[in-house]
């Protein structure tokens, strides 16, 4: 079978199980989930972190981020055209909503030097037991994370840790992957 139409059957079966979860469910499932990132020494010893707002599908992010942005600089994605570019999470005032995906996204500051990332918080659609990542299929951060010498973290729901997934020369490894498993 085809490597695409492979990862496109595995995306359409997570999104099904997500479909199942209402939103107090996956808030729920994500606070242990961040409790174990917030508790990993990475985590711990970084002060320049890439994160995300989390979309409504993914581990919520959102109080994770408002709680470290005052010890921590948080930079989060910002859609442009087919690339990101990260910006400096500041607040929550200091956000607008992106029109084409419907994403909350920062005004802060440009993140110019990616040398100084310590850390970065990565979603994806699966990961497998090998730390490989499957995002939605744009390779947004594909093209970002190549560039990005910092220890890489996937989060997620134990539900989206899959056994192998497929994938290219191109699909950037995770350094490690959180869920809620101790």
């Amino acid at each position: 079978m085809d490597i695409n139409k492979e990862k496109n059957i595995i995306r359409k079966q997570i999104k099904y199980i997500k479909s199942k979860l209402n939103a107090e469910d996956k808030l729920l499932l994500s606070k242990p989930i961040i409790l174990n990132l917030e508790n990993n020494n990475d985590f711990i010893n970084s002060t320049c972190i890439l994160a995300y707002w989390s979309m409504n599908d993914e581990v919520n992010t959102h109080a994770f981020v408002q709680k470290w942005s005052s010890s921590k600089d948080i930079y989060l994605p910002v859609v442009k055209g087919n690339m990101l570019e990260f910006r400096l999470f500041t607040n929550i005032n200091n956000m607008e909503k992106e029109s084409e995906f419907g994403i909350f996204e920062p005004k802060g500051k440009i993140l110019k030097d990616y040398t100084i990332i310590d850390l970065a918080i990565i979603p994806g659609v699966a990961f497998d037991n090998h730390n490989n990542r499957l995002g939605r299929g744009l390779a947004f951060y594909d093209k970002i994370l190549k560039s990005i010498d910092a220890k890489k973290i996937g989060i997620c729901f134990n539900f989206q840790i899959l056994d192998i997934i497929p994938t290219e020369n191109t699909d950037i490894k995770m350094d490690m992957i959180i869920s809620s498993k101790p």
